[in-house]
């Protein structure tokens, strides 16, 4: 080989070392080289992993939060026995667990060699009624199983209509419609009746257990079993 060769390799080499030594200075962490984690994730034991865990607030929301909120979440069982998961809590709010069509639960199982999501349309839902956040900040969330094994993690707080999480949110109350009235209109007087066809002059008043009779158009009720006076012909 000959020694302007040489030089180079030496020199390549020398290269790639102080590359190697500048990198190991700056560090591994995720600052360090731009990346940024993702969602937060669990494992227990060696059979049960919670990955994607998210707790979701209403649309709009943001900063410091108040009410309902939904924790998204994906558990997979590699067991070959089934697991159930019995309570999520959000600090020390404690979620509600229901099934895809709403009915409430006492525990969610996980089926062995399978996996379930929650949160979402068409899947089992653990809704906080009155969780305490920050949007954009995380959230001390606790998974419990049945079995007694639990598992802290600091999960993301994301708004319903972000990203990915668009429909994970709580869904809102129902609202009901007031009821109009009719501006002066009062209820019929206790006991009486009305014949169909009869009409009322305004300012008028009826008897209670008075009856109208049929056809009547006049102002004033005649009582039932009254006579009206004949009329007599005209010569």
């Amino acid at each position: 080989m000959s020694r302007s060769l040489r030089r180079g390799s030496i020199a390549a080499i020398a290269a790639i070392a102080i590359a190697s030594l500048s990198s190991c200075a700056a560090g591994n962490t995720p600052d360090t080289l731009q990346v940024k984690p993702d969602n937060a994730a669990a494992t227990i034991g060696t059979h049960l992993k919670l990955n994607n865990i998210v707790v979701v607030t209403g649309e709009g929301t943001s900063g410091d939060y108040t009410g309902p909120a939904n924790v998204v979440v994906n558990i997979a069982n590699t067991s070959d026995v089934p697991a159930e998961l019995q309570s999520v809590t959000v600090d020390t709010a404690a979620a509600t667990l229901a099934d895809a069509a709403g009915a409430p639960l006492t525990g969610l199982v996980i089926p062995a060699g399978g996996a379930v999501a929650i949160g979402g349309q068409g899947n089992p839902t653990a809704t906080v009624p009155n969780a305490t956040v920050h949007v954009g900040g995380f959230a001390a969330t606790t998974f419990t199983f049945k079995d007694g094994q639990k598992v802290d993690v600091q999960a993301g707080v994301s708004p319903d209509g972000k990203g990915l999480y668009k429909g994970y949110g709580p869904t809102p109350s129902p609202t009901v419609a007031p009821v109009k009235t009719t501006p002066g209109a009062t209820a019929p007087a206790a006991g009486a009746t009305t014949t169909p066809g009869a009409t009322t002059t305004p300012g008028a008043t009826t008897t209670p257990g008075a009856t109208t009779a049929p056809g009547a158009a006049t102002g004033t009720a005649v009582p039932a079993g009254a006579t009206t006076p004949a009329v007599p012909a005209s010569h």
